[in-house]
C-alpha cells in the first residue's frame, strides 16, 4: 500500500526494532529508566534547552506545555489553523481551563504581528489573562520565516508572554532550511518535538524547556495519564530516530517536489501548495470521490480535505521513487479513462 495520507503511518525499521528490543529499561515514573534518561539528556543538549521530557504523543506534549505555562482562566494566542487549537480535541480548554484566543494565520502560516498585539488583553479582571503565544513550525509543511519567529517572540516578551512552539515537524524545517535544530528552538520557552512522523518511531514525542518548566510539566504529565513505566522501549526508538533518521528527511522533501512537478503537468490537477514533505493539490471536485476510490483500487491511500477543497499528499520514509511514479501513472490513467469536461 502506498500511503500518502500522513507521515504518521511510517513503520519502524529493523534496526529501530532491534534498538527497542535491546534497550535497558527501568521505571520511568521513578526516574529509573536509563534509556529514557539518556534520550532526554541527548535531546536537551541538541535543542539547547535545560531539560526534556518524554511523552507518548505530541497532543499530550502540547497540552502539558500549555498547562505548564498557563493557569485556570488564562488564555493563549494561537492560529486558527494550528494543531493545538484545531486538532487536539479542545484539550487546553476542557482539561486545562485555558481559553484559546485564535487569530487567522497568514498564507505562510505565521500570525500577523499586529493581530498578536491586538489579541493581548489588558490587565483587567473582566478579561482572561493573556499568558502565552503558541506558534507552529512547520505548519502545513511550510517553514516559518526565521526573521518573523524572532519578531513574534520578541513581541510576546514585550507583552510579558511566554512562548511555545509546536515543533512536531521541526526537524523537517531544520533539514530543509539547513538550520541547526538548536537555533530553531532558541527563541521559544518550550518546544514540543515529535518522533513518530517523518522520523519513523512508532510512538513518542518530547517537550524541551527550562528545568523549572519541565518540573511543572512532569507533574501535569502524571495528572493527564502520561507517566509510563518501562518506557525505555519508546525512548530507544526516538533516540534511534534522532541519531539515524534526521538527514533522510531531505529525501522526503525531494520526493514531494518530484510528485508536485509531475502532477503539475496534468491539466486536471492544480497545485495549491508544496513545502517540505507536504503537497496540497486540487482535483476536480466532482471527481474526488471516484478518484479516491480509484487510487484505493490501485493500493494508494490519499486524504481529501473536503472542507478545504484540497487533497493532502505527504511523503515519508516508506515512500520510494517507484511509489511516486506509480501515483503519477495512476492519476494519469484515471483522467484518461474518465476525462474531465
Amino acid at each position: 500500500m502506498i500511503d500518502l495520507r500522513s507521515d504518521t503511518v511510517t513503520r519502524p525499521t529493523p534496526t529501530m526494532y532491534a534498538a527497542m528490543q535491546n534497550a535497558p529499561v527501568g521505571d520511568d515514573v521513578w526516574g529509573d529508566d536509563p534509556t529514557v534518561n539518556a534520550f532526554q539528556q541527548r535531546l536537551a543538549q541538541e535543542t539547547g534547552k535545560e531539560a526534556a521530557l518524554l511523552f507518548p504523543t505530541g497532543t499530550q506534549s502540547n497540552l502539558v506545555a500549555l498547562m505548564a505555562h498557563c493557569e485556570r482562566g488564562d488564555e493563549y494566542i494561537v492560529g486558527q489553523s494550528a494543531h493545538t487549537y484545531r486538532y487536539e480535541a479542545g484539550g487546553a480548554a476542557v482539561l486545562g481551563s485555558i481559553q484559546p484566543q485564535p487569530i487567522d494565520n497568514a498564507a505562510d502560516g505565521s500570525l500577523p504581528l499586529e493581530k498578536i498585539s491586538t489579541a493581548v488583553k489588558a490587565d483587567d479582571f473582566h478579561f482572561a489573562r493573556t499568558r502565552l503565544l503558541a506558534l507552529e513550525n512547520t505548519i502545513s509543511g511550510k517553514i516559518l520565516p526565521a526573521d518573523y519567529v524572532h519578531q513574534a517572540t520578541d513581541l510576546a516578551r514585550l507583552h510579558g508572554l511566554s512562548t511555545h512552539l509546536d515543533g512536531a515537524r521541526l526537524f523537517n524545517a531544520a533539514v530543509a532550511s539547513q538550520t541547526p535544530i538548536q537555533q530553531l528552538c532558541q527563541p521559544f520557552d518550550s518546544v514540543s518535538l515529535c518522533f513518530s512522523k517523518g522520523l519513523g518511531a512508532p510512538i513518542g514525542s518530547a517537550l524541551v524547556g527550562s528545568d523549572a518548566l519541565i518540573d511543572r510539566a512532569r507533574r501535569w504529565r502524571k495528572m493527564v495519564g502520561g507517566g509510563m513505566r518501562q518506557s525505555g522501549v519508546v525512548a530507544a526508538a526516538c533516540l534511534h530516530a534522532l541519531e539515524h533518521h534526521v538527514d533522510s528527511l531531505a529525501e522526503d522533501h525531494r520526493r514531494a517536489t518530484a510528485l508536485a512537478d509531475a502532477l503539475a503537468e496534468l491539466p486536471e490537477v492544480e497545485i495549491a501548495s508544496k513545502a517540505t514533505n507536504m503537497l496540497f493539490v486540487r482535483f476536480p471536485a466532482d471527481h474526488l470521490d471516484a478518484l479516491t476510490a480509484w487510487f484505493k483500487q490501485h493500493a494508494i491511500l490519499i486524504e481529501p480535505l473536503y472542507s478545504q477543497d484540497t487533497t493532502r499528499l505527504v511523503t515519508h520514509r516508506d515512500i520510494s521513487d517507484e511509489d511516486i511514479n506509480t501515483v503519477v501513472a495512476a492519476t494519469k490513467a484515471y483522467f484518461e479513462r474518465v476525462p474531465t469536461p
